[in-house]
């Protein structure tokens, strides 16, 4: 600091290299005991009703987009899948103009009511509840899954107890159920058929136990599987937990292409 005339005498004046001071008074500290204000919130009539309706937004969601949870209800995909087991399904990949593939497992919509005068399991609790907030399908719409065998194009035959001949080429199916023989021999297990376009021939992996493509030829599509039909690719095993598994496409069907 240094001082400098005026009129009236000398005056403090601060140099260039000092630091200035600042003589503004400092805010008041908030009294003793004081809070800062609450936020509010909503009331619980309001808050539980609306929290309940966005789970429900979400679940409607992912189901429509993302992925669903069914139930197997029959034996006839052992011993990939068990009855009562519950399959995630991916719904996501269609969206991008993805097309079932062949071995790959698919759940889709009864195509020509094939499941007419099959007796249907009544849905439990658990299986109401989750289907009335879209996790699983509603009680009483009608699924089938099976493994997809042919694609659009794909010429597939069975002579005999097989093998399956898929254009010509004996696939080799691990996956058939223990002492079944792949194909039938009877009137519905012996055909030769060429997939067409938009669509897609399905059979279970237990064989002798599994009402698939095979004995809907009658059906007015010839046994065939509309892709508008299919509503995704099983995934995955996902309850109960000693069953846990994915789903990938066997061997034989990767040699095909």
């Amino acid at each position: 600091m240094r001082q400098e005339p005026t009129e009236s005498g000398t005056a403090d004046v601060t140099d260039a290299g000092d630091v200035a001071t600042d003589l503004r008074p400092e805010p008041e500290a908030p009294a003793s005991g004081t809070r800062p204000p609450k936020r509010r919130r909503l009331s619980p009539w309001v808050e539980y009703p609306l929290l309940a309706a966005v789970a429900l937004v979400l679940a409607f969601l992912i189901k429509t987009f993302l992925v669903q949870a069914f139930l197997i209800p029959s034996g006839s995909m052992q011993n990939t899948l068990q009855e009562d087991d519950r399959v995630l399904v991916d719904k996501l990949t269609p969206w991008f103009g993805s097309e079932p593939d062949r071995g790959e497992v698919v759940v889709f919509r009864d195509p020509a009511d094939w499941l007419a005068g099959h007796e249907l399991k009544p849905p439990s609790t658990t299986q109401k509840v989750l289907g009335f907030v879209g996790l699983m399908p509603a009680a009483g719409e009608q699924h089938l899954i099976k493994r997809v065998i042919g694609v659009a194009g794909d010429t597939v035959e069975c002579q005999g107890t097989g093998p399956v001949k898929l254009n010509g080429k004996p696939l080799d199916e691990p996956y058939v159920y223990e002492g079944n023989t792949p194909c039938s021999n009877d009137a519905g297990g012996q055909f030769r058929i060429t997939v067409p376009a938009g669509h897609l021939w399905v059979m279970g992996d237990h064989r002798q136990h599994s009402q698939d493509s095979r004995y809907h030829q009658n059906d007015g599509r010839g046994g065939m599987v509309p892709l508008t039909d299919v509503v995704g690719r099983a995934i995955v095993v996902a309850w109960p937990v000693p069953n846990w598994s994915t789903l990938p496409v066997p061997d034989t069907f990767e040699a095909q292409d």
